[in-house]
């Protein structure tokens, strides 16, 4: 018997099947991770069974051993799929459907062991005289069984005394398997199904759930979204099927984990990347083995083992983050669509501010649109105040905060509600210049200003992670006249308990949640102690359900606009909408309040209104107009390298290989040069991708990758963002 095999590699030579040899000895199927030798190399190498057969027209080697069954061949059938249709290597993502921790080496993570003891039955007692084995006898008859080294400090024994015991037969020690649970610091109590509001209930009764369907739920923030996935899910439970629901922010789980296990308890597994590598590991475990019924996860928990998937619940399905920005750069809403496709089970989406193109295609009728259009408060959506901060200016108001937004904080805070400011700038200042000649300090591996952290006294820079000491003279002119510009969130911070002294602030970026469970401890400190303001950029904006919250800040909603990218005013209406969203969400009125230069703007008014379709309904036209998605698909191939001649001539021979057969625009720097110490030039194409286009354009890169230029090749589809 042979096996076709895939190495877990990424060089682009060895991204091809490999056969080898199975021993008699060993029980090879496909899926199998396994050990191989290959070339000279002394150590064994891992790869994927991918295909059996009976024979080969080479002379194989055999494979050395067998690790563990990792996929099915329905998983593997995606993977081929991807490789596809992502033009990346099937190893890499083959790398995405094995246990967390374990891709490049296959004893990375291992199961926690621990030894416990307990009494042998029917153990003659009587026979133990030494002190020190009475302690543990009683220790035991108190607590039946307990670990050994509780065993020890508690009696204040040795592993000696143990094992004499164990040696005359009176008490057992064995190594127990020690599940590492994400959950056992939460106390939850168990909750009940709400009743169903009459749309609610429409909704409900309208998603089929023994067929390959997609649906869009469209409904506004707090219109009980959550509580049809509950009960979504639980009719998929009853029918004997499983149920993934994938959250785009790591801030968001902490607060649907706990809905999901008040209502499901035990059954339900996390996968984030905020759990610890034994945690991840034992939580697939847990997977796998059937013991979870419901996953929840960010993107990549759509790869969770999961059998007898009954539905794929997508929240929040506009979010950028369902969008891999690295190798291989997958969407998830894909993904989770050939799943559905492959399963035969329904996909169901849901936002208040969906996805221009899942939008396009739910009024094209490709995917069935389904509305909650009132929220289940009482007080309705909140009231949205425009502030023109030229106007301040004019009066002389200077400070980050408009007249407006003051009072209400310190009214808020006097009421004893609470308010959430939104500002997605992290740092405390966005570049440091020179007034006199204009330098502005950039990092030398990057075509980037460095941002400046106040708490560290450090400039950072957010894509190589370059650290410096902010310069006091500048160093082209010698000026000693460098200021701080722009404002960051550790700023906003500093302001605001400057002009309000005992104003109590929670700050919620990248900076403040790098710690183990950092997001769930600010919110829970949020609720709990009643904080006045939590200060945070965008994994504050959506999601999140606190009932005090009567007040919504936007500071500096035009950074949101003028970023030079097509989907920038989409962004702008999804993230202001959402923010607003968080306010007014219990029993009292919400307000929020958006600052801004660009009042005028189409996409601001729109979140003003609060107001989808008319936001859509004028962003589609311009879509429409330019030829951009959902009327095309754009493909960035961005080709990079440490020579910038090379890059240079190597994009011009992509181009050349590209135009016979699509759309080009002729090539360009990247809009950031370089990153790393590496050029980045770039071709973009247009095109309708459909399945031939896209192994049309599969085969012109294979040709350009067999052309050797030693560069390295990055192709996005439909990316994020356009940097």
């Amino acid at each position: 018997m042979i096996a076709e095999v895939v190495l877990n590699v990424s060089a682009n030579d060895l991204n091809r099947v490999f056969d080898y040899g199975v021993p008699s000895n060993l029980d090879v199927v496909v899926g199998m991770r396994v050990l191989v030798p290959f070339g000279r190399r002394k150590q064994y190498e891992i790869g994927y069974v991918i295909g059996l057969k009976e024979k080969s027209e080479y002379a194989c080697k055999d494979i050395v051993r067998i690790v563990e069954h990792v996929f099915d061949e329905e998983k593997l059938e995606l993977a081929k799929w991807m490789s596809k249709k992502y033009f990346c290597n099937l190893s890499e993502i083959i790398k995405l459907l094995v246990p967390p921790g374990t891709s490049s080496n296959v004893d990375a993570v291992k199961e926690k062991k621990e030894k416990w003891v307990s009494l042998v039955e029917e153990a003659n007692i009587t026979l133990v005289k030494n002190d020190k084995q009475k302690r543990i006898i009683q220790f035991l008859l108190d607590n039946v069984e307990a670990p050994l080294s509780e065993i020890c400090d508690f009696t204040d024994t040795t592993l000696s005394s143990l094992k004499t015991l164990e040696k005359n037969g009176l008490i057992a020690i064995k190594e127990t398997k020690i599940y590492r649970n994400p959950f056992r610091s939460k106390q939850i109590e168990s909750s009940f199904a709400l009743p169903l509001t009459k749309e609610q209930q429409d909704v409900f009764d309208q998603i089929q759930y023994h067929q390959s369907k997609e649906y869009l739920l469209y409904g506004v923030t707090g219109s009980g979204k959550t509580e049809v996935y509950l009960q979504v899910i639980q009719k998929v439970l009853d029918e004997g099927k499983n149920a993934i629901v994938l959250v785009p922010e790591i801030s968001l789980t902490p607060q649907i984990t706990n809905r999901f296990l008040s209502r499901f308890g035990d059954v339900v597994a996390i996968l984030h990347s905020r759990l610890s590598k034994g945690e991840r590991y034992d939580e697939w475990q847990k997977i796998k083995n059937g013991q979870a019924r419901i996953v929840i996860g960010a993107r990549s928990a759509i790869f969770a083992p999961l059998q007898k998937i009954g539905i794929v619940i997508i929240d929040e399905e506009h979010d950028a983050s369902y969008k891999s920005e690295t190798t291989p750069k997958y969407d998830v809403r894909d993904v989770a669509r050939k799943m559905s496709e492959l399963g035969n089970f329904p996909l169901l989406l849901g936002s208040a501010t969906p996805d221009m193109k899942t939008y396009y295609q739910a009024l094209q009728g490709k995917i069935q649109l389904l509305k909650l259009t009132k929220r289940i408060s009482t007080q309705g959506l909140p009231t949205v105040t425009l502030v023109d901060m030229r106007e301040e200016l004019k009066t002389g108001n200077k400070t980050p905060f408009s007249r407006l937004l003051y009072q209400k904080i310190v009214e808020n805070m006097k009421n004893h509600e609470q308010t959430i400011l939104f500002l997605n700038r992290r740092g405390y200042s966005t570049f440091i210049m020179c007034r006199d000649c204009g330098y502005t300090v950039k990092c030398d591996h990057c075509d980037v200003s460095m941002t400046y952290h106040l708490a560290e006294n450090h400039l950072i820079c957010h894509y190589c992670g370059k650290v410096l000491n902010p310069p006091t003279i500048c160093p082209s002119c010698h000026s000693s006249k460098i200021r701080y510009f722009g404002t960051g969130t550790q700023r906003i911070e500093q302001e605001l308990k400057k002009y309000i002294p005992n104003i109590s602030i929670l700050r919620m970026d990248v900076d403040t949640t790098r710690a183990k469970n950092a997001h769930e401890l600010i919110l829970k400190k949020f609720q709990e102690e009643k904080i006045d303001v939590l200060l945070g950029t965008q994994m504050i904006a959506k999601g999140h359900d606190f009932e005090n919250v009567t007040l919504v800040g936007v500071l500096a909603a035009d950074g949101l606009i003028h970023i030079g990218d097509y989907k920038a005013n989409e962004r702008a209406f999804d993230l202001l909408t959402q923010v607003c969203g968080r306010a007014g969400r219990g029993s009292k009125k919400g307000n929020a309040i958006i600052q801004t230069y660009s009042p005028e703007e189409f996409s601001i008014q729109a979140a003003k209104k609060q107001n989808y379709e008319e936001f859509y309904g004028k962003e589609i036209i311009m879509r429409e107009k330019l030829n951009y998605p959902p009327f095309c698909d754009i493909i960035s191939c961005i080709v990079s390298g440490v020579d910038e001649p090379v890059v240079t001539k190597a994009i011009k021979g992509l181009y050349d290989i590209l135009s016979n057969s699509f759309t080009v625009y002729q090539p360009a720097p990247a809009p950031i040069t370089k990153i790393n110490n590496e050029y980045r030039w770039r071709v973009l194409i247009k095109e309708h991708l459909d399945d031939f286009k896209n192994e049309q354009l599969g085969n012109c890169l294979e040709t350009f990758q067999a052309s050797g230029y030693p560069v390295r090749l990055s192709v996005d589809i439909n990316p994020n963002n356009m940097l």
